[in-house]
């Protein structure tokens, strides 16, 4: 934490907070994103270091979903909570999205609205405390904290913190991407027969039945002529792997745009190309995600959309 803070802490002495859109103070228009990364950071690093701290043998008891949810927000309160009083003394004012997970929203066109939560215009932290709960309540490591300033439906600053690996990944618009401090860029691999790629899911993956059966299609597609593909647990941490090229690269269909706001800047500012699954440039409440080098872009999307 200390290497990742230093590098932009006399960023963070001299930041000016502004007053925002709507009439909220926020970031000031002209400043620097990346003097946020050092407190957005440090939020991330307290609430990872709380929920390694935290019991996590509890699951094997919840058998119903209304038990599990029981268990996660046992898990989620505290957290959110430590992470509400360092982002409110950052940017007062500005408000949470809520995770998108209304699955009644019909098919969005290129040129729709950024998703549901997310305002057309100002600021809003999207944030996931927990990305990767399931993985953490079973005992499992996979799981990392994300957070995200959105402005304007576009992430302009991201934090991703992986408490167990002791690694942070962050990126601010126009000032590229570092994991613990060093810059990243994706991988150099051209050609599919060995890369390795990712792919998850949303949450809640049986309230989008498209996205379901897309993602059957498309695994069929894909897992043929790849080295391997594999599911590495937090989402928006798998789109960051993919944007330092320890992943070759990564897709998901669904509207899943908490995870994938955070890691999506990620990738852009590391110069990974990040698309729907169509080939436009991906914008929260897209149908499909594809993170991927330009090497190997064009041949993922030739499988996923032939």
């Amino acid at each position: 934490m200390e290497k990742v803070a230093g590098e932009v802490a006399e960023e963070v002495m001299d930041m000016d907070l502004g007053t925002g859109m709507s009439g909220r103070r926020g970031l000031g228009r002209g400043m620097a994103y990346a003097s946020l990364l050092a407190p957005m950071a440090a939020a991330a690093h307290e609430v990872g270091a709380l929920l390694v701290k935290t019991p996590r043998r509890t699951v094997p008891s919840a058998d119903t979903m209304e038990e599990l949810a029981a268990v996660y927000r046992d898990l989620e309160s505290p957290a959110v909570e430590v992470m509400r009083r360092h982002l409110d003394a950052l940017l007062p004012g500005v408000p949470w999205a809520e995770e998108l997970h209304d699955d009644t929203r019909p098919e969005i066109s290129p040129d729709a609205a950024p998703g549901p939560g997310l305002p057309a215009a100002g600021d809003v932290w999207m944030v996931d405390v927990i990305d990767g709960a399931v993985q953490l309540m079973q005992d499992l490591p996979y799981f990392c904290v994300s957070l995200a300033l959105v402005r304007d439906g576009e992430p302009v600053a991201a934090a991703l913190h992986a408490p167990l690996l002791g690694e942070t990944y962050l990126a601010a618009a126009g000032h590229g991407a570092t994991r613990n401090g060093e810059r990243i860029s994706p991988s150099a691999r051209t050609r599919l027969e060995a890369a390795l790629v990712g792919t998850s899911h949303p949450p809640f993956a049986a309230g989008q039945p498209a996205a379901v059966a897309a993602a059957g299609r498309s695994l069929a597609a894909v897992l043929p002529a790849v080295g391997a593909v594999r599911n590495l647990g937090p989402t928006s941490w798998q789109i960051a792997d993919a944007a330092a090229g320890r992943l070759d690269a990564f897709w998901e269909y669904g509207r899943d745009d908490a995870n994938l706001l955070p890691g999506a800047l990620v990738a852009r500012e590391a110069g990974a190309v990040v698309t729907d699954t169509a080939g436009r440039p991906w914008r929260a409440g897209a149908t499909g995600f594809l993170v991927a080098p330009r090497g190997l872009h064009g041949a993922l999307m030739d499988l996923l959309e032939p």
